[in-house]
């Protein structure tokens, strides 16, 4: 057989091959799901995304007609399950519950990053907002954000957790605006870095309502501030910290959105986009959500993944503005 002959064979069964593929890709949609699906979350069980996969995933396993399975995948600031889910198989099996933290900050949080939030993730859904609020220790003699930035400044040094990119630049963007001097001090996860403002171990955290509102309500964290420029009808007795004259233009909000790797077969995004939509406009379960400090909204994938474009630009400046270097 010749040189000629045998390329010629190659590029048939390459062709084959390709045709294959795609004959299989309607098939594969059509089909979809047959087995359960996996919703990877990049934070800890107990936080405020979880709370939200967890719900979320047992309408959309009624939906599907097949279990969706929470996954947590913690650590390194949501990196571990970000580059899990962007290496896996793109058939709409593995799915991905994720926050700006992965999406938006950690582009700017950190000098190396093993996946591309854009290029690596097929968008499926915007979700909603997970408001943040300052809470302290109740045993500390502080009410309102204009008492803590007292009391901080006459007890420089005070601690301040967090578990998640909001956390994070929250803290650090109330340091530079009110000229406080405050410890950072980080957590694989959120519900850790609460046990401790808790137990007096550090004194302050920015936590999501989702994660945080039942220790609240429950008289174990008190809460001064929300991050939104104006009051949450979640927490209407609880200010903006922007209300502050040395906190004014303080906007921050955390968004929760679904991913697959990129590569999943368009009508797969579409099933599943149209059915993640239909139970965040849900009004019986938008009282579920709202229960613990969740606002749901709903996109098509088109617009969350121009969401997520101007959020990296948005992140990309809070990151800088509170004077964070990457690490």
């Amino acid at each position: 057989m010749n040189k000629q002959w045998k390329r010629t064979l190659s590029l048939m069964g390459v062709c084959a091959g390709l045709l294959g593929l795609a004959a299989s890709t309607p098939a594969l949609a059509q089909n979809f799901p047959d087995r359960p699906v996996k919703l990877v979350v990049p934070f800890a069980a107990g936080s405020g995304t979880d709370a939200v996969a967890r719900l979320t995933a047992k309408h959309l396993g009624d939906a599907l007609g097949q279990p969706v399975l929470v996954e947590n995948k913690p650590g390194a600031n949501g990196t571990i399950a970000a580059e899990y889910v962007a290496k896996a198989a793109p058939d709409g099996y593995t799915l991905f519950m994720t926050t700006n933290t992965t999406h938006s900050a950690n582009p700017s949080l950190m000098k190396q990053l093993r996946y591309d939030p854009v290029k690596d993730f097929a968008p499926v859904a915007r979700m909603g907002n997970l408001p943040f609020m300052l809470v302290v220790s109740p045993s500390l003699p502080i009410r309102t954000v204009s008492e803590f930035i007292a009391y901080s400044k006459a007890h420089p040094g005070m601690s301040y957790g967090s578990g998640n990119s909001t956390g994070i630049v929250s803290g650090a963007t109330l340091a530079r605006m009110a000229g406080l001097n405050l410890l950072h001090v980080p957590y694989k996860s959120t519900p850790p870095a609460m046990t401790d403002v808790i137990g007096g171990q550090i004194q302050l955290m920015f936590v999501d309502f989702a994660a945080g509102i039942a220790n609240v309500r429950a008289g174990k964290l008190r809460a001064i501030g929300v991050t939104t420029a104006q009051p949450s009808k979640l927490l209407p007795d609880v200010p903006p910290l922007a209300s502050v004259p040395e906190l004014k233009g303080f906007d921050i909000t955390s968004w929760n959105g679904v991913f697959a790797p990129a590569g999943t077969p368009a009508p797969v995004i579409e099933r599943l986009n149209r059915e993640l939509v239909a139970i965040v406009s849900n009004p019986q379960l938008a009282s579920q959500y709202n229960a613990f400090g969740f606002e749901p909204i709903g996109s098509t994938p088109g617009e969350l993944g121009k969401f997520v474009s101007a959020e990296l630009d948005k992140w990309s400046r809070l990151v800088r503005d509170a004077g964070i270097k990457p690490e």
